[in-house]
């Protein structure tokens, strides 16, 4: 059985099988809705029913309040149709943004790397024509007899649609990065839909781009930095500051060096906000927003800001970014969310009001 969904004030309408997502439905007849985590976390996909019941499924608390489901309002990622529905979403125009349809992908574990004692690097090789992609977007990871699919962004550049990397962090405790990190193997069957996300470069915005990471929160600024400067020749100026623990947690170290000395337009600040002796590390000590901070003297106007990594991270980035005199309209993040973060301040940020 399917129904009919009604999108306002697009007019746009699309059929929902009984049991499907609003949010995966949409996607997949080329429709966009805003969202980010895909598993009831963060409330970006919040949209308003007018018309119409739903199933809220396993939406957070948090992220989805009691006072706003008794106004109508549900997560297009949870929520499935009991009937026929008309929906308001607040959809706003992205002129760098592409609409590719949601699809689903199998595909062969092709590559096994530990980048860090913490964050295993997977290659997937896809069947078929593979995945078309905007770099900075991420993909739903499933095998057989994993209860749900996990969200990953991807690490490397569009190019050949037919391979996909993933920087996985083992969440301890978790079920699917545990598997991820002990049991699987080159050559395990996996399946991936996608593309998913609004994490992008507005490309045709012409000021310079400051990228800052945390932990695996590499993945999607290597995948938009590679973009921007082999594939579409960027000339802008491009500064990626990334925070790791120790130089054992540092990845792609050697790789962003090699970067920087190719490309004149591109900047490689890396910081240890725990180097111990053994690390040798004569580079900045601290924090990726101090980091940040010291290298533009506290003045980040002019600049579009991308930000990747966990929840903390990303709060200590945003005062350090609005302290130094940018806001809101030219910062974006991507929070790095897993299925145990039900806390409203990782959900929601206090200082933006989209968040």
């Amino acid at each position: 059985m399917s129904y009919t969904v009604t999108i306002e004030p697009l007019g746009a309408s699309f059929p929902v099988e009984e049991g499907q997502p609003l949010l995966d439905a949409a996607l997949r007849h080329g429709i966009y809705l805003p969202h980010a985590c895909g598993h009831g976390l963060c409330g970006t996909c919040k949209v308003r029913v007018t018309d119409g019941e739903v199933d809220h499924g396993e939406a957070s608390p948090f992220a989805l309040m009691d006072l706003e489901r008794d106004e109508g309002r549900c997560l297009a990622c949870c929520a499935t149709p009991l009937g026929d529905l008309q929906i308001e979403a607040d959809i706003d125009e992205e002129p760098d943004q592409r609409v590719i349809p949601l699809q689903d992908f199998s595909g062969r574990i092709a590559a096994l790397q530990d980048l860090t004692p913490t964050i295993k690097g997977v290659t997937i090789a896809l069947d078929g024509a593979g995945l078309d992609f905007q770099a900075g977007q991420y993909v739903n990871l499933g095998w057989p007899g994993l209860a749900r699919p996990r969200a990953f962004s991807l690490a490397n550049p569009p190019g050949d649609p037919r391979l996909v990397e993933l920087n996985i962090r083992h969440v301890p405790g978790g079920e699917a990065t545990g598997h991820i990190h002990k049991r699987l193997k080159v050559g395990d069957s996996v399946t991936l839909s996608g593309p998913l996300g609004r994490f992008f470069v507005r490309k045709s915005d012409p000021q310079p781009m400051l990228f800052i990471a945390g932990g695996s929160g590499l993945s999607s600024p290597r995948s938009m930095i590679l973009d921007l400067l082999e594939r579409d020749g960027c000339s802008r100026s491009i500064t990626l500051v990334y925070g790791a623990r120790n130089r054992a947690e540092l990845y792609y170290h050697e790789d962003f060096v090699q970067l920087a000395q190719r490309f004149p337009n591109f900047h490689y600040l890396p910081a240890l906000s725990d180097a111990t002796p053994g690390c040798a590390w004569e580079g900045f000590e601290g924090f990726a927003h101090d980091a940040a901070w010291a290298h533009f003297g506290g003045d980040f106007r002019g600049h579009k800001a991308y930000l990747c990594g966990p929840p903390p991270m990303i709060e200590s980035c945003i005062r350090s970014l609005m302290k130094g005199r940018l806001f809101e309209r030219d910062i974006y993040t991507e929070k790095f969310l897993s299925a145990s973060d039900n806390d409203p301040q990782a959900a929601r940020s206090p200082l933006f009001r989209k968040l």
